[in-house]
């Protein structure tokens, strides 16, 4: 039996009052979730500038009193859900822990564009970034929770030597569904096979690390920048997230992994109903905190 804090059971309870995800318009479910973000409190950052990354559609946040440094955010929802405006009030508060300039990404999503059409537009806008006169002077980091975190991964894998650090939160990394946590009581091992047939275009696709980087190899997996891995105990990835972290470690990768005790898949981004999502945030400011700059000359 898993133990859950009080928040995380009541956002299953509500979770499983809803329909399925395979039975949902996900055109009106996208609306919804907009409409709800749109009603949410936010907090004040310095500026807000919408930008069009070679044809990539990105939102860049720079903090009041910012440090040098610009983090890449990509953001979670199955592939399939979510965008730059759900995640608009988390990337202002990671903003303004971090004191660092975030560029969160709105790539394409499926089942209109499927794989490889998001991890593609991640590589667009890290090219771009190479070519702007201000972005590209900065050291960069990656950092993307659940699809989000694969997609951060895969751009680490994809672009070696560009990023200084990665932060990973509940990362969706293996389509083969293969670790215990997928046997959890009140997990969502049938919604998390609804996401990976979505993004996927063929079956062929499943079984390629470039779409599910736990499939990786250990020489690509040992050129990683130091990565911090955020796992959560109510989680069906918690076992899939810390085998990886462990992986990493004995590839002699800088690897940081922490559970948070107590909470479930999503919390990061619902900081007023789960707590731990401010510690977090703390946390990866402090392990973003004085990195260098991955790029190579």
């Amino acid at each position: 039996m898993v133990r859950l804090f009080p928040a995380a059971r009541r956002a299953i309870a509500a979770e499983e009052a809803s329909p399925p995800v395979w039975e949902v318009d996900v055109a009106a479910q996208r609306e919804e979730a907009r409409r709800m973000a749109a009603a949410e409190a936010k907090e004040e950052v310095a500026q807000v500038t919408g930008i069009d990354a070679d044809g990539v559609p990105c939102r860049l946040y720079t903090p009041q009193d910012v440090r040098e440094g610009l983090i890449v955010h990509l953001h979670g929802g199955g592939f399939v859900f979510n965008d730059v405006e759900v995640h608009d009030r988390a990337c202002r508060k990671l903003a303004n822990r971090s004191g660092l300039r975030v560029l969160s990404v709105d790539y394409r999503r499926p089942p209109e564009h499927p794989y490889p059409a998001a991890p593609d537009d991640v590589d667009t806008v890290i090219k771009w970034l190479a070519d702007d006169q201000l972005l590209s002077t900065l050291p960069a980091y990656v950092h993307g929770d659940s699809a989000g975190g694969n997609l951060a991964l895969v751009a680490a894998l994809r672009n070696p030597g560009v990023f200084g650090a990665m932060v990973l939160v509940y990362p969706f990394l293996d389509p083969s569904m293969s670790t215990p946590g997928y046997t959890m009581e009140d997990g969502w091992s049938e919604e998390a096979a609804w996401y990976w047939k979505q993004y996927a275009s063929t079956e062929a696709d499943l079984r390629n690390p470039d779409l599910g980087p736990y499939l990786a190899s250990d020489e690509d997996l040992r050129n990683l920048p130091p990565t911090l891995v955020v796992s959560a105990e109510g989680d069906i990835l918690v076992d899939e997230n810390e085998d990886f972290a462990l992986r990493l470690a004995d590839l002699g990768v800088e690897v940081v992994a922490f559970r948070a005790v107590g909470q479930i898949h999503g919390f990061w981004r619902h900081g007023t109903t789960f707590p731990a999502a401010e510690s977090v945030m703390a946390m990866t400011a402090g392990f973003l905190s004085g990195r260098g700059s991955g790029r190579r000359p």
